[in-house]
Parts: structure tokens; C-alpha cells; sequence
């Protein structure tokens, strides 16, 4: 068991870690406040709540992932080196994709409550 809880701390390091140095979780942050906060003034569904709520934990895991994937690409190599290039530009396109199609869902659950 002890085993689990300092991977659970480890984990939660990790978090807080992010949460401290990385701008993008912040800005994860303010976008999924802003969004709970539209969601009580539109008064959304419970199944747009389920699929806000994953939008928005999903978007922190892929933009966790993206910052690992940095950080040891860091790691190897501080020199200009194609694949760490490569694999930093692909954990970010990832960001990117989700990015869009958050941002599609939000459209298809709040616009037709604005007008």
C-alpha cells in the first residue's frame, strides 16, 4: 500500500508542479471556470454537465501529457534534435485537436442558449 501512496504523491507533485510553472494549465483553468460558470447561467442539461465535465478533465490530461512529453524531450537533448522536435510538435498538435473540438462542443451546447 505504501507503494500506491507515493505514487499517488508523486502523481499529485506532478499536478501541482504544472499547475505552478505551466500558463497553459492556467489558462485551462480560467476557460473551465468561465464554462461552470455558463453552465449554471444557461442552466445546461445534465448530460451537457457530463460532457463539460469530461471536456474539461480530458483537456488537463492531454495538456499534461503534452508538458511531460516536453520536459523529457528537454531532458535528452537541449540541442536542436528533429525527433525530440517531432515528438514535442505532435504532443502539441494533440492539444490543438482537442482544443478544436472543445471548442466545437461548447458551440454546439451554449450558442443555441445565447440566441
Amino acid at each position: 500500500m505504501t507503494k500506491h501512496f507515493k505514487a499517488v504523491r508523486f502523481a499529485w507533485n506532478g499536478i501541482v508542479w504544472g499547475l505552478k510553472t505551466q500558463p497553459n494549465y492556467r489558462v485551462h483553468i480560467l476557460l473551465s471556470l468561465i464554462t461552470v460558470l455558463a453552465g449554471y447561467y444557461y442552466g445546461i442539461s445534465y448530460e451537457e454537465w457530463l460532457t463539460v465535465i469530461v471536456m474539461m478533465f480530458l483537456g488537463f490530461v492531454i495538456e499534461t501529457v503534452n508538458t511531460a512529453i516536453e520536459k523529457l524531450g528537454d531532458s535528452i537533448d537541449t540541442k536542436f534534435n528533429e525527433h525530440i522536435k517531432l515528438a514535442k510538435d505532435s504532443g502539441a498538435g494533440a492539444m490543438l485537436i482537442f482544443s478544436f473540438g472543445a471548442a466545437i462542443i461548447a458551440a454546439i451546447i451554449f450558442l443555441p442558449k445565447i440566441f
